[in-house]
């Protein structure tokens, strides 16, 4: 059968796109399918502001009548002014377990960034840092938590045989709510208090839209020098908001301060996973109820994101944080979290992180490839 590929330009072939997964993961339980009219934002220009800042393009693979893979390709034309970089980015990779599909969907991802004058491709990226990334290399036995990929197994084969090699690892760990914080950490928690007085405050329903724009602030800045960091825009920050006010748990998204002056913040989400993967893509017209009941039973959370403006590290607000979401999650009745992804060269933060007894639990990886 003959096999070609296409871009993506009608409202069909958009479908198609969204479709394939559940082909692909007929025989894999741990899926979680995403919510159908989000993923549709994002990977259809106008829809979502990341495309302000970007050119995409999508490609489907075909035998015959049948989308048999498919492939986005990205310039993010801010991660290269940022980085000083021509690079190109790949994501929103489905293939069957065939290395002619992937090889023809890459040629056609790398064929369409040498013409925008990218040098090499990298990925996977659903488009940026800022949203779902990594390709699963380890931890394949439990679901994904929320707003991180799941893939099978012989997807890192495919893209290996197509030239592809790791650049960079992204490590997530698993601690029960019920552990003990170590003793070490509560001394430096104590002495941050009492020599910065430091102060620890929830984000606030009726300042939302304030302590969003104070949460962009600071996460723009704390990571500003880490590796394929992208500086999230206002539309981008207040669209992510938008989306997870319906789930956020505010008891759960802390906010530090020093003198009045905001100088950390730490996230952590309710695992939305555990309702997706009884909506099978859908919220309308009944996956809206099904989401209410199985909100109730959520037991899991996930720290996405902890940072601390420059001008007040090394003062111990990391620890008053992580003590903090701990005690609070367990509180609230959270019997466990998931905590990263965390660069696998940013020891410092691993070291903290294990040493509250966190158990690395699944690995993802960073590819990429030159355009020769």
């Amino acid at each position: 059968m003959t096999l070609s590929v296409r871009e993506v330009r009608s409202k069909k072939d958009y479908t198609a796109f969204q479709r394939l997964p559940w082909d692909i993961y007929r025989s894999f339980p741990q899926w979680i399918p995403p919510l159908l009219q989000q993923e549709r934002q994002l990977i259809q220009p106008g829809k979502h502001p990341f495309h302000e800042h970007a050119l995409t393009t999508l490609f489907l693979a075909c035998k015959g009548d049948d989308v048999v893979g498919r492939i986005g390709a990205c310039l993010n034309e801010q991660h290269n002014i940022y980085h000083g970089e021509h690079a190109g980015f790949f994501g929103f990779f489905e293939c069957q377990e065939d290395p002619e599909v992937a090889d023809v969907l890459f040629r056609a991802a790398s064929s369409w960034l040498k013409k925008q004058g990218s040098v090499c491709i990298r990925g996977p990226f659903n488009w940026s840092t800022n949203e779902s990334c990594g390709l699963l290399v380890e931890g394949f036995d439990a679901p994904p938590r929320v707003m991180m990929p799941y893939n099978p197994p012989y997807y890192a084969a495919l893209m290996e045989d197509c030239g592809l090699a790791k650049i960079k690892d992204l490590i997530t760990f698993e601690l029960p709510a019920s552990a003990p914080v170590p003793e070490r950490f509560e001394r430096i928690a104590r002495r941050a208090r009492d020599r910065a007085g430091v102060r620890i405050r929830t984000m606030s329903k009726k300042s939302f839209d304030t302590d969003v724009g104070i949460i962009k602030e600071i996460y723009n800045q704390a990571w500003s020098k880490n590796w394929g960091f992208v500086p999230m825009t206002s539309a981008e920050m207040k669209h992510m908001a938008r989306e997870m006010k319906s789930v956020i748990d505010y008891r759960l998204v802390l906010i530090a301060e020093i003198d009045g002056s905001p100088a950390g913040f730490a996230m952590t989400i309710p695992d939305a996973n555990q309702v997706l993967c009884h909506l099978n893509g859908r919220l309308f017209p009944f996956g809206f109820i099904k989401a209410l009941w199985y909100s109730r039973s959520v037991n899991f959370a996930r720290l996405i994101t902890l940072g601390i403006k420059d001008d007040f590290r090394r003062k111990g607000i990391e620890a008053i944080l992580i003590i903090e979401t701990l005690l609070r999650a367990r509180n609230a009745g959270y019997v466990g979290g998931e905590l990263g992804w965390v660069l696998e060269d940013n020891r410092l933060m691993i070291r903290d992180i294990e040493a509250i007894g966190a158990v690395r639990n699944k690995r993802y990886r960073i590819y990429e490839a030159p355009l020769s």
